[in-house]
């Protein structure tokens, strides 16, 4: 099955979607383009133990594949691999091996080592300097 839909640029997809609740855009390898999703497979869902995968060819067109068998009624499924946003973007998908989030594994690897590395400037950093107050016999009563 194909991810159809206009191609944008990421840059307007992030205006046109800033406060939408959901968006069903995908996001193409050159990091900059995302297709704005139209079609069946803009409705497949996140699972952290898909039955499908995602492949772009050399034309730039997304397909959507099956892994393994898939059972008549069974729901079509694949990981989405966010690599951008600024929520935890929860995973309800209920497997066994569930990372409880829809970022891929590279994402979350990033934004532990930025975590890690805001906590270490934080423990290293000097406290701001508290304000002195004058001593009793310095101060003006009046």
């Amino acid at each position: 099955m194909e991810y159809t839909g206009p191609r944008i640029p990421k840059s307007l997809a992030d205006e046109l979607y800033a406060n939408k609740p959901y968006t069903y855009l995908f996001g193409l390898g050159d990091g900059d383009t995302v297709i704005d999703g139209h079609g069946a497979a803009m409705f497949i869902n996140h699972s952290c133990d898909p039955n499908c995968e995602t492949e772009e060819d050399e034309d730039g067109r997304v397909w959507v594949m099956a892994i393994r068998d898939v059972a008549a009624g069974d729901e079509l499924t694949y990981d989405y691999c966010l690599y951008d946003g600024e929520g935890e973007e929860p995973c309800y998908c209920g497997a066994a091996r569930c990372r409880g989030t829809m970022y891929s594994r590279e994402e979350i690897r990033r934004r532990r080592r930025r975590q890690q590395r805001a906590a270490a400037r934080s423990a290293t950093a000097v406290p701001p300097a508290l304000p002195i107050e004058p001593a009793a016999e310095d101060r003006v009563v009046g």
